[in-house]
This record gives C-alpha cells, sequence and structure tokens, in this order.
C-alpha cells in the first residue's frame, strides 16, 4: 500500500532529522558542484568495465567477478551487469545530489528525472527506471586503489520511493568519494543524449573524455574496458570504428585511424585540459 503523498514527505522530514543527528558534529561531506549542463562523474568509473558497453538484454551476472580497468585501479562487482543506461540514471542521481550533504537525502519527481533523461514518462519508462534503481542499489562494487591499497565496498546507491506520489529520495553513502580520489570528469549531458542507445560509442565518449590527449591504445584493451561482450576482435573492430564514426559526427573526436593493432584518436582537448596540457 503506498504513502499518501503527506505521509511520504513526513517519511523524508524524520530522515532528514535522523541524518542530521547522526552527523552531528561531523564532517561535512559534498560532491563537487560541476555546472549544470555536465555531469560529473570518477574517472575510475569510467576507465573500466563497470558501466559496460552492453545492450540491456544481454546482461551477466557477477560474484565478485573482477573487471577490466586502467592500471592503478582494481573493481570487483558483485550483482546484475550494469550497462550505459544504468550510468545516465547513476549520473543524473549524482547530479541532483551534488547540492546535498552527502549521506542526507535528495529528492525528486519520477517525472522530472526521466525527462531530464530525454526518456518519455509513461508506464514502461517508469518501470524501466525501477529496474535500474535496482541493479544500482543491489550490487556490490569493491573499488580498489592500489597505490594506496584501500578500497570502497558497497551499493551505488540507496533509494526511498512513493508509488502514490511519484518521488523519490535517493541517498549517497559519503564514502563515495572514495571515487573521485582519482579524480572525476565533467561530462558534456548533451553529448550523451545525442549518442544514446549507441553503447561502445557511449563508452567511448566517457573513457576518451577523462583524456586531455588520448595516446595510442591497442584494439583488445578497448575491447576489454569497455566490457563489450564480442570475443572476436575482428567484429569488434567494426564496432568500434562505427562508435568512433558517431564521435565524429558530433565533433567530440576529430579523426582517427589505426596503426597495426592500436587505435590513434584525435581528441581536441577541453579548455581545462588545455590549461593542463601547457603545464605539464
Amino acid at each position: 500500500m503506498s504513502l499518501s503523498d503527506s505521509a511520504f514527505q513526513q517519511r523524508i522530514a524524520n530522515l532528514g532529522k535522523h541524518v542530521s543527528a547522526r552527523a552531528k558534529d561531523s564532517k561535512v561531506y559534498q560532491l563537487p558542484i560541476w555546472p549544470e549542463p555536465t555531469r560529473g562523474i570518477p574517472n575510475p568509473v569510467l576507465r573500466g568495465a563497470l558501466f559496460a558497453a552492453v545492450q540491456g538484454k544481454n546482461r551477466a551476472v557477477f560474484q565478485r567477478e573482477l573487471l577490466a580497468c586502467q592500471k592503478g585501479l582494481q573493481i570487483r562487482f558483485t550483482g546484475i551487469q550494469l550497462d550505459q543506461s544504468d550510468l545516465d540514471v547513476w549520473e543524473q542521481a549524482l547530479h541532483l545530489a551534488r547540492l546535498h550533504p552527502l549521506g542526507t537525502r535528495c529528492d525528486f519527481s519520477v517525472y522530472g528525472f526521466l525527462k531530464a533523461l530525454g526518456r518519455k514518462t509513461g508506464k514502461s519508462e517508469h518501470e524501466w527506471l525501477k529496474n535500474s534503481f535496482a541493479r544500482l542499489m543491489g550490487c556490490g562494487v569493491e573499488l580498489t586503489n592500489q597505490q594506496e591499497r584501500k578500497t570502497y565496498g558497497g551499493s551505488l546507491l540507496e533509494f526511498m520511493r512513493d508509488d502514490e506520489s511519484g518521488r523519490y529520495v535517493v541517498i549517497f553513502n559519503p564514502k563515495i568519494l572514495t571515487f573521485y580520489e582519482g579524480g572525476w570528469t565533467a561530462i558534456d549531458w548533451q553529448d550523451r543524449q545525442l549518442l544514446r542507445g549507441k553503447p561502445l560509442a557511449l563508452w567511448l565518449h566517457g573513457y576518451l573524455a577523462t583524456h586531455a590527449k588520448p595516446y595510442p591504445i591497442k584494439i583488445e584493451t578497448i575491447r576489454s574496458f569497455s566490457g563489450s561482450s564480442n570475443k572476436a576482435i575482428r567484429g569488434f573492430k567494426r564496432k568500434l570504428i562505427a562508435a568512433l564514426n558517431e564521435l565524429k559526427k558530433i565533433a567530440f573526436i576529430m579523426g582517427f585511424d589505426f596503426e597495426g593493432d592500436n587505435v590513434i584518436i584525435n581528441k581536441p582537448p577541453t579548455p581545462s585540459q588545455q590549461r593542463y596540457l601547457i603545464n605539464q
């Protein structure tokens, strides 16, 4: 039985009081405040297979699976495999939560959330969102900084939902900041909207955005880091070419070429990345 709107609001208020009492005299933890047209995502999340370049119907189920990722990190995952549409949901939830101290509530309407994702707002989309939140809540992520030998272990979010009023409350554990200690990138949200439904292009967009000047990278490394289920390297290369062409269409990259087993990608740096390169 659903809570009435007033009862739900009372529970939100009580939850806020509980969290505030628990956090009294404690340090306030908050996400970076990135600009509205972007979404601030931790680099470790974008440099590995945590949010894979797969179609949702092909999800695997993992038990402490060691996911491929960039050197210096280690990611183990338990749960139903996450894909790029789940990353959209996580990004938008983080975007709303950045204005609130971590560990406190962040509430929003399902309608507004779906609109922000560029999706329709009918029953099937409501169910899709429920499933995505369930995967993000139900998974277990162990992210290890191998240099510091420290590991974060937990789910990616917690939530409460009122099915009558169509409102959610999302709470992020302050320890989620562990993800941001490896650096973070402001992802162009409009770009992601243009690439929706193209998993490998979306993954590449996130991965390349974390690099001011991408080094040549092996095709097999991209296949592994992206979590692709395509085991044949020739078949994957065809998909890679198509995905890179999608990035050219939106002017995210200027071009690409292949040298043996490597792909060389010409990506213009953002203004902040340009300043970083000058200071090197």
